[in-house]
């Protein structure tokens, strides 16, 4: 190509909303480009600390004392608590049509995804700090938590 075309093709490419034109064939290749750089910037969202405080128990209020300990005594009687480490929503399986990750009763290994708790689009899964066996599921499937809430209660193997 000489540079009588080439010329012609810089021409047709800036008189038009064309940004980009590639031309290739056996003996040249062309590229043509204007306007500005495009740059994509592709950020990881940071690691989520799992962090479940062993033997969780809420202050002492005396008001509610009277509601409270039904709830709260039978979880502490019963093992340990896998607490919430992030606010959000509640998943018990990875879709709707899907099995639960646990159930009652099952035994899991350390790492092994126990559920999912969405925070802002994010799926962020929860999983077993250890070898341990599920007594209780405390919260319903697409519920609502806070941080700290008791998700599980587990039993230590």
């Amino acid at each position: 190509m000489d540079i009588k075309d080439l010329r012609l093709l810089i021409k047709l490419v800036t008189e038009t909303d064309i940004t980009e034109f590639e031309m290739d064939n056996s003996d040249e290749k062309i590229i043509i480009k204007r306007g500005q750089k495009t740059e994509y910037v592709t950020v990881g969202a940071p690691a989520v600390q799992q962090y479940a405080p062993q033997n969780y128990q809420p202050a002492p209020v005396s008001a509610p004392a009277a509601s409270s300990p039904p709830v709260a005594a039978p979880a502490a009687e019963a093992g340990d608590t896998l607490n919430s480490p992030i606010v959000g929503t509640f998943y018990a399986a990875p879709g709707p049509e899907s099995d639960p990750y646990v159930t009652v009763g099952q035994v899991v290994e350390k790492g092994q995804v126990l559920c999912i708790v969405e925070a802002m689009k994010l799926m962020n899964e929860i999983e077993a700090e250890c070898k341990c066996k599920i007594i209780k599921i405390c919260k319903d499937n697409a519920q609502a938590v806070e941080f700290g809430d008791p998700l599980f209660v587990i039993q230590k193997l």
